[in-house]
């Protein structure tokens, strides 16, 4: 009895180390660039960060993305499972009793080692042996064992590879639908990244306009004070001025409040200290891309999760309505196996041998044919929604492709009217100085340039938002900025 217990502990030893270790989730991360550590900095001060850093420490850090891989552990493991179906079972019973009676006292000895497997093409195998041994204080020992071996193929339902493997086919086309999500995630992860990494860049952008303009408007009050001391202009018209002074303060403190929303927002998506002071490195490079709807199409019915994940279900319930099919028919298998006992003392032994039909007819039971209805329907509505996708798809990547092309000829417009405004206001500040223009000439001019400024920086943005949202419509965004799953 201490050698069964013995080694059904050390069966078991594994099982538990592999509790005690706890999970493990990988991570993403980019490839060919160097871990990035966390950041560090004195409080208060900024720290510089790049978009290739920020988009690293998001893979590593992000909460959605550490908790989508932990839940990849579960569906691997479930994946496991289904390919364990056709690995031999293995089971052990062991009890161990003592009692005792008017007559006698006696103990007794149990062992009951099992196995089954199920073959691809339905087939049953099942073998079990028992072991009992009894000692008794007055009838001495007596022991006992036998086996049992059985046979049992499906002819009808349940019969053949495609209907037998169809669980772990279901498993497989799963554990593919979890990457696809998976990368997914990942993709919308990084694009949430850059998106708010260039909202921090255009706040920080836009702080600097404000500046910029404060500094303008100081600088004209200084040339109005001038004027007045020269008697060129009188002296009520620097009230102008000193409100437009005024007016850029408070666009100012504006763009400041702005900017620390970004940060935090940014921040927060990477999973570090709110209190961190986040300061965008990048600098604005612009490149013009030439995109044909025609191969975005292609690309992004070869690539993009979401539309790949469609096609998946339909083949999923594809597999559902064959078996749903087959489950209608009579269950008719093949049956056949041998039995041994023997008893000790004694040279009794018994021999069996069997071998027939199995027919199970169902009769009004209309649980089977539902399943059927259910699973028709299904089939049937995965093609509608396929069908919707594939319009989705093409919508919205001739809407990609219209916008960016949009995006770039605005930027160049934006380009035209900021160089104008620029000229334009310094052609009426030198006016000015020579006494030929007005304060309210110089601050609707200012007034413009700012506006021009702005503009510019949103046309810019906006077209390196265009560019990151066709990645995401096209299913490239891993591709493109080089991130490996590690799955």
């Amino acid at each position: 009895m201490t050698r069964w217990l013995a080694m059904t502990c050390a069966l078991s030893l594994p099982w538990v180390a592999m509790a005690e270790n706890g999970l493990r989730p990988s991570r993403p991360a980019v490839q060919n660039r160097l871990p990035v550590s966390a950041l560090s900095a004195m409080h208060g001060e900024p720290m510089d960060i790049e978009l290739a850093d920020a988009i690293a420490l998001a893979l590593r850090d992000n909460r959605a993305i550490r908790s989508a891989y932990l839940e990849r552990i579960a569906q691997k493991f479930d994946l496991r499972v289904a390919r364990d179906q056709f690995a031999p079972q293995l089971s052990l019973k062991a009890r161990y009793l003592g009692n005792r009676n008017h007559a006698d006292r006696y103990r007794e000895a149990q062992l009951a080692p099992a196995a089954s497997l199920l073959t691809p093409y339905g087939t049953r195998l099942s073998l079990d042996w028992a072991y009992g041994n009894t000692r008794a204080d007055s009838a001495g020992r007596r022991y006992r064992d036998g086996a049992n071996l059985m046979v049992i193929q499906p002819l009808l339902r349940g019969a053949g590879r495609e209907i037998a493997g169809a669980p772990l086919r279901q498993a497989q086309l799963a554990e593919q639908l979890h990457r696809l999500a998976l990368k997914d995630n990942v993709a919308h992860v990084i694009t949430r990244t850059i998106l708010l990494y260039r909202g921090l860049l255009r706040a920080q952008e836009q702080l600097r306009i404000a500046d910029d303009g404060l500094a303008r408007s100081r600088k004209l009050v200084e040339v109005n004070r001038a004027l007045i001391a020269a008697g060129r202009m009188a002296a009520f018209e620097i009230v102008q001025a000193e409100a437009e002074v005024a007016s850029q303060e408070l666009a100012r403190e504006g763009s400041r409040n702005q900017l620390q929303q970004s940060r935090l927002a940014l921040a927060q998506l990477l999973g570090i200290d709110l209190s961190t002071q986040l300061r965008a490195a990048e600098s604005l490079r612009i490149e013009h891309v030439q995109v044909d709807t025609e191969q975005a199409l292609a690309r992004a019915q070869a690539l993009q999760p979401a539309y790949l994940m469609q096609l998946l279900a339909g083949e999923q319930a594809a597999i559902d309505l064959r078996v749903a099919r087959n489950a209608q028919w009579w269950d008719l298998s093949l049956v056949g196996g041998a039995s041994q006992l023997r008893e000790r003392p004694g040279d009794q032994a018994s021999w069996e041998h069997y071998l027939g039909l199995e027919l199970d007819v169902p009769i009004g039971d209309l649980s089977r044919r539902q399943a059927k209805v259910r699973a028709q329907v299904a089939v049937d509505s995965q093609a509608l929604s396929l069908a919707e996708s594939r319009q989705q798809l093409q919508r919205e990547v001739i809407s990609t492709v219209r916008d960016i092309q949009v995006r770039w000829r605005q930027l160049e417009i934006a380009e035209r009217a900021l160089a104008l405004s620029q000229r334009k206001l310094d052609i009426e500040q030198e006016k000015l100085a020579a006494g030929r223009s007005s304060n309210f000439q110089v601050l609707s001019f200012e007034g413009d340039l700012r506006h021009a400024q702005s503009t510019h920086l949103d046309a810019s943005l906006d077209y390196l938002d265009a560019q990151v949202v066709l990645d995401q419509v096209l299913g490239t965004t891993l591709e493109r900025w080089d991130v490996a799953l590690n799955d």
